[in-house]
């Protein structure tokens, strides 16, 4: 009569043991991973806001978006710098429909993205001589001063280098 082979409790607790230890290695390393993709992404979108930013004054008589009717002396929105960056502007800031007569630049982007970390797009405007929070506070996507034509991810933390909202 043959005797069948099976494994001991002692080998498989060494297989489990050693998966274990597998698993405590490759798990931290695809977490830092994902960070530093959102890192790199992060990085992406605050240049691209940047790079819209200055052609966007180059066009507009040095008025960063953001200002109703490319007016300094009104307080910028959120919404009026949305509109600026994905219709139809003229020399002025005034916006309309993509292709409107007399609107010749833009749009310079198909969305406003959204902060890779909170995953917001919103857009909290400073009033014109308002410094930047001492922190950022995660209530919105984006923190811009048009005065200054500056913008910063609003995120809370921090990479191997400097905080997210000093990228």
């Amino acid at each position: 009569m043959k005797l069948a082979r099976a494994f001991t409790l002692v080998e498989i607790l060494i297989v489990v043991v050693l998966l274990a230890i597998l698993a405590v290695i490759v798990i931290p390393s695809l977490s830092r991973g994902t960070t530093m993709a959102k890192e790199s992404a992060l990085a992406s979108e605050i240049g691209m806001l940047r790079r819209f930013m200055l052609v966007y004054a180059s066009q507009h008589l040095e008025v960063s978006p953001g200002y109703p009717n490319g007016n300094r002396a009104v307080a910028p929105t959120g919404d009026t710098f949305r509109d600026q960056a994905m219709l139809s502007s003229n020399a002025q800031g005034q916006t309309a429909a993509v292709g409107a007569p007399g609107f010749k630049y833009g749009p310079y982007l198909s969305k406003i993205p959204a902060n890779p970390f909170n995953g917001k797009d919103t857009i909290e405007m400073l009033a014109n001589g308002q410094a930047f929070p001492a922190n950022a506070d995660d209530s919105h996507g984006w923190i811009c001063r048009p005065w200054t034509g500056e913008i910063r991810a609003d995120n809370t933390g921090t990479s191997l280098r400097k905080p997210y909202y000093e990228f």
